[in-house]
């Protein structure tokens, strides 16, 4: 025993009390990795000692292995504040020196830069001015703060339901007479049947006999007719006939359409509205009406509120199960786009004008039930403001903006290494590559052996207090024993110095 290898023990237990000290007052920093100390023994170095007679001359410190183990996520509800949950560093510039850090507390700084409290700034891919992530190369990340621009609108999108059972919007028909006879008046005995919209010829045979024809193909001959009696007309009306028949005369019943009025609700069956954008942001509500013009036939209207009245656009047709079939134009032709009507509003803002819009109606029903509309959106928005911004688990600073819009403002990548404990540990949280460590690989947060983000929390230091405790106790126990073979050492050499 001698006073050296007494004295490297006490070195030693001193750095593991230094390394365990650090880990205790490390305990509560953000993104915190436990360091180790680990050790090695001494042996003198002689051609002439036997091996088996090779007595240690102590121990030194090889190096403190860092710990890199995950860290348990605490939420703060911080926009940039970031946790990595898995492998991986932040990378961050110096002014182009890299290095590498799991403390995750960001701000932004005068310029919108995102950096840490020491002013470095956080790197990942930038995005472009329409949300595009540009993965070419890492940039410290700059939050744009500009205004998204307006958006005009192309395309209103609307399901609704149309009421089967609402009537036709006809007024009292046109009757026509020849010979002796006249009328006094058409009865309406359902107005939500379909053969009002039809004409119907009366032609007589006879003082008591007739035969009956309509528009829609309906003919049936040698009726017999009773004088003051009425006659029926379809499913949806009757007229009655006075004076006395002849052969050879007729009667015309014509469906008299009321005219579509947007100030009259008696002239339309059902209206609704959407507020939509021009080039400039600027915003105009248009209204569209619906108008049963028979069995299965709806005629649309169109138009900007109190400026031009809405004008017929096209017609949409069902079949007998309430689906939507088919649509033409205002002209009668099919539409170039199933379902769907183009019209256009004018514009006084400054702004494109015409506005060149498209009504897609495709889903929409013909049922027996109210009148409704279950969906309805257009494609426009207005300039909007950044009002907060937030980060997804990989990686993308998403802007929320006062129009309701989000965009992407950038991506934070993470960097790996092959060897984690090659690199340096330059204080403040920050690591450097070594050629140890192996270069950094980037990329995004979620891929390969890369890591996931938790935006809105940071990463606890992984230092178990109750472990390192313990572990304190044995070092300084450590340092004790070490001291007591010094004291031993000066024992045995009084000893000797007695003799």
């Amino acid at each position: 025993m001698g006073y050296q290898q007494g004295l490297s023990g006490l070195a030693g237990a001193s750095s593991d009390l230094n390394t365990i000290g650090n880990n205790i007052a490390n305990a509560h920093t953000v993104g915190f990795k436990h360091g180790q100390a680990q050790f090695t023994d001494v042996y003198a170095n002689s051609v002439v000692t036997a091996i088996n007679n090779q007595v240690g001359i102590g121990t030194r410190m090889s190096h403190v292995e860092q710990n890199f183990s995950q860290g348990t996520l605490r939420s703060d509800d911080v926009a940039l504040h970031v946790a990595i949950n898995g492998d991986g560093f932040f990378q961050m510039s110096n002014n182009g020196t890299l290095t590498y850090s799991r403390n995750g507390v960001f701000q932004l700084d005068k310029n919108g830069y995102i950096t840490n409290a020491d002013g470095l700034k956080l790197t990942g891919y930038p995005a472009s001015a329409s949300g595009v992530i540009n993965t070419a190369s890492t940039v410290p990340l700059k939050v744009q703060t500009a205004n998204i621009p307006p958006t005009a609108t192309t395309t209103v999108t609307a399901g609704l339901n149309l009421n089967a059972q609402d009537p036709l919007r006809l007024g009292a028909p046109t009757v026509t007479t020849s010979g002796a006879l006249s009328s006094r008046g058409v009865t309406i005995t359902d107005a939500t049947q379909g053969t009002n919209a039809e004409t119907w010829t009366i032609r007589f045979t006879g003082a008591g006999t007739y035969n009956l024809s309509s528009s829609g193909g309906f003919s049936q001959m040698g009726l017999t007719h009773t004088a003051n009696s009425p006659l029926k007309l379809g499913n949806g009306e009757t007229i009655t006939l006075t004076g006395a028949a002849a052969a050879g005369d007729s009667v015309t019943v014509a469906p008299n359409p009321v005219v579509f009025n947007p100030a009259d609700s008696a002239t339309y069956s059902y209206a609704t509205s959407v507020g939509v954008y021009d080039s400039l942001g600027g915003s105009h509500q248009v209204d569209m009406y619906f108008v049963k013009k028979g069995a299965g036939a709806w005629d649309v209207y169109a138009g900007k509120t109190g400026n031009v009245p809405a004008t017929k656009i096209g017609t949409a047709k069902f079949d007998t199960g309430g689906n939507l079939v088919s649509t033409t134009d205002a002209a009668g032709a099919a539409t170039s786009m199933p379902f769907a009507f183009n019209f256009s509003i004018p514009n006084t803002d400054g702004s494109a004008t015409p506005q060149a819009l498209t009504l897609k109606i495709g889903g929409t029903t013909q049922f027996g039930s109210k009148n409704g509309t279950y969906s309805l959106t257009q494609d426009g928005f207005a300039a909007g403001q950044l009002s907060r911004f937030s980060i997804g688990t990989d990686g993308t600073l998403t802007g929320n903006y006062s129009n309701g819009q989000t965009a992407a403002l950038g991506q934070i990548t993470l960097a790996t290494f092959a060897n984690q404990n090659g690199l340096v540990n330059l204080g403040n949280n920050q690591y450097q590559a070594t050629a140890a460590s192996g270069v950094a690989v980037i990329g995004t947060p979620g891929s390969t052996n890369h890591g996931m983000l938790q935006g809105g929390a940071t990463e606890n230091s992984n230092v178990d207090l109750t472990s390192e405790l313990v572990k304190l106790i044995t070092a300084q126990r450590n340092y004790q024993a070490n001291a007591q073979t010094i004291k031993t050492q000066r024992a045995v050499d009084q000893t000797l110095m007695n003799l």
